[in-house]
Parts: structure tokens; C-alpha cells; sequence
């Protein structure tokens, strides 16, 4: 029976080890939200940035109103001159989310507090400056 216990303490000290602490304190990063819930903090909120992280000739063609253009592969480069303020909400999309996810990443390590990434144009169910509706 000794024996048994002997062996089993090991284990079971091991076990209860390895266990993952609750985390009280939420974790760096962003947050993913929906379309609808970006549009509503474009209504009802007043101190944030919208963050189109494509190309210019994918921004010309067509992007959110009030969006700001930062290419995705020169956000590490550019953030700090055009996104000042670290604890400014940032609303950040691209065309299907790809971009728009690896852009919120480097923000957050680059120390930006409040962003939250929303997906692509591609999903955005309202209105986009700079398409002409005639052509088609």
C-alpha cells in the first residue's frame, strides 16, 4: 500500500501543478466583433479610429467613411504617426479579415490598448465611400 501512495503522489502533485490558473485580469489583445456592432460604435461613440489596413487601390475603390489607409505590411512603420494615441479605440478591417487580424496583433504589440478588429469590407452590409454605382 506504501508502495502504491509512493508512486501515485508524484502523479497526482504533477497533476494538480499543471493546472492553469484562473486569469482575473483580462489577457493583452484584441477583441473580434461583428460588423453590426462596429457600425453601432460608429453611432454612438465619438473618439475612435476606423483602420483600413489594405491597399491604396483597394482603399480607392471603396472603403468605409472616415476610414484612415495603413497598409497591413506597414503598420509597424506608420501606427504611431497616424495613430497617435495608444488608448484610442480602433476599429480595424481589411477586405475578408485575414489582414485586418494580423494588423490588430502587431497594435496590440506594439502597445495600442483598445482595439478591436472587425472583419473584411467584403461583409460590410453598409454604405462605402469612393464606389461609383454606375459601374457595375
Amino acid at each position: 500500500m506504501k508502495k502504491w501512495l509512493f508512486l501515485m503522489l508524484p502523479a497526482l502533485l504533477l497533476l494538480t501543478g499543471c493546472g492553469k490558473a484562473e486569469n482575473t485580469e483580462k489577457e493583452p489583445g484584441y477583441e473580434m466583433i461583428t460588423p453590426q456592432k462596429a457600425k453601432t460604435i460608429m453611432e454612438t461613440e465619438q473618439d475612435y479610429v476606423i483602420l483600413d489596413v489594405r491597399t491604396l487601390p483597394e482603399y480607392d475603390m471603396g472603403h468605409i467613411l472616415g476610414a484612415i489607409l495603413i497598409d497591413h505590411e506597414e503598420i509597424e512603420e506608420k501606427a504611431e504617426e497616424f495613430l497617435p494615441d495608444k488608448d484610442q479605440l480602433i476599429l480595424v478591417y481589411c477586405r475578408s479579415g485575414r489582414r485586418s487580424k494580423i494588423a490588430a496583433e502587431a497594435l496590440v504589440k506594439m502597445g495600442y490598448t483598445h482595439v478591436k478588429e472587425f472583419g473584411g469590407i467584403q461583409d460590410w452590409p453598409y454604405e462605402i465611400e469612393g464606389i461609383d454605382e454606375t459601374e457595375g
